[in-house]
């Protein structure tokens, strides 16, 4: 593709904080941000040169807003179907493409396909009924996870269930189509962020540690302890998604690091995301430009990472203390300019770039 040139617009479905740091990393390449979004005074918007607010579903909205960008993209994976098709119809060229949206909306699909391409998961089962999770449960053992097969997130439309009486009515508090899942006892979670650019180039960051309170991300941490056999081994199966895919633009799959080094993926995002925030700041290219830089059919910028980093969410009231982060010399602040700071809100993030280890130096008098 002919790559666009700076002038143009980039496309944002989406006026959260991700569609925000977008727009804010394709202004400072030159594009304008077009955001459309169905929610009046968005994060995104307040940074963005335009937004369109409508139903996502509102064809004339979505043909006007194809007319006026040059590439269309998404900061969240659960775009109705119909927007999607809408978009195309409309002459819009949408990247990442409607089959890498349409599998990572559906933790089924999603878990087929990633053993379709011989990468493993935690062992599954679909579940429609009582009786379906009646006759998966003896398969999976106890204790697994009940999820919904679409929608959930920062561990929303999850049901634990640890025995049989956990079991009776797990169905019913979960209500929707679910997927039942194995339990992992993993030794950490990790994940892998990489771009593939128009061209079919590929560039990954190194792997990372995540740490979780409540299901929601709390910190991210580089180097992630793991050996050069599981870095290459996340990497390989990130280039194998991608390629399947024909995918442009960023892609994130979270995996359990298993004691024996093995990884399990258990999602993919075909998005930035919140394990990448620490790039803005602690690696050569951040993974909002990388983004734009791949839809745009730009080349791929660096993921070189000079130093140890650690990123901390700010959720709900934490972003409170925003003074006192402030004030920390060399702590990085992001505030989202979301205006109620409610329970598991994600807020804000903060970065922090660390002084690599000391060289042991020997003292011979």
């Amino acid at each position: 593709m002919t790559p666009l040139p700076p002038g143009s617009a980039i496309g944002i479905l989406g006026g959260g904080q991700l569609g925000r740091m977008l727009a804010m990393a394709a202004a400072q390449l030159g594009f304008d941000a077009h955001i459309f979004t169905d929610e009046e005074d968005s994060p995104a918007s307040r940074v963005a040169a335009r937004t369109i607010v409508a139903d996502y579903r509102d064809r004339a909205a979505l043909q006007a807003f194809a007319q006026s960008v040059g590439v269309v993209t998404s900061e969240f994976e659960n775009v109705p179907a119909e927007t999607a098709a809408a978009l195309v119809a409309a002459g819009a060229r949408v990247a990442p493409n409607p089959e890498a949206l349409a599998i990572a909306q559906d933790r089924l699909s999603e878990k087929t396909f990633f053993n379709d391409l011989g990468i493993a998961t935690a062992p599954f089962a679909a579940i429609d009924s009582d009786a379906d999770l009646s006759m998966a449960l003896p398969r999976i053992g106890f204790p697994a996870i009940l999820k919904t097969r679409r929608l959930g997130y920062d561990g929303q439309g999850q049901v634990r269930i640890r025995s049989a009486e956990d079991a009776k009515d797990a169905y019913a508090q979960l209500g929707a189509p679910g997927l039942l899942e194995g339990f992992c006892r993993f030794d950490r979670e990790v994940s892998v962020i990489a771009a593939r650019g128009a061209d079919g180039a590929i560039a990954a960051y190194e792997l990372c540690e995540n740490e979780h309170g409540g299901g929601i991300l709390s910190r991210t941490t580089l180097p992630a302890p793991c050996g050069p056999e599981v870095e290459a081994e996340a990497r390989a199966i990130v280039e194998r998604v991608m390629q399947r895919l024909d995918y442009v633009g960023v892609l994130t799959i979270e995996f359990f690091l298993m004691q024996d080094g093995g990884l399990i993926a258990n999602e993919m995002a075909p998005r930035v995301h919140n394990s990448g925030h620490w790039t803005i700041e602690g690696a050569s290219t951040s993974q909002f430009e990388q983004h734009v830089r791949a839809i745009a059919g730009w080349p791929l910028g660096s993921t070189t990472r000079p130093f140890p980093v650690e990123m901390i969410n700010l959720i709900g009231d934490a972003a409170d203390n925003w003074e006192a982060l402030a004030r920390e010399p060399g702590a990085h602040l992001h505030l989202y300019g979301k205006r109620d700071a409610r329970k598991g809100r994600k807020m804000g993030h903060v970065t922090r770039l660390l002084p690599p280890p000391t060289p042991y130096e020997p003292d011979y008098g």
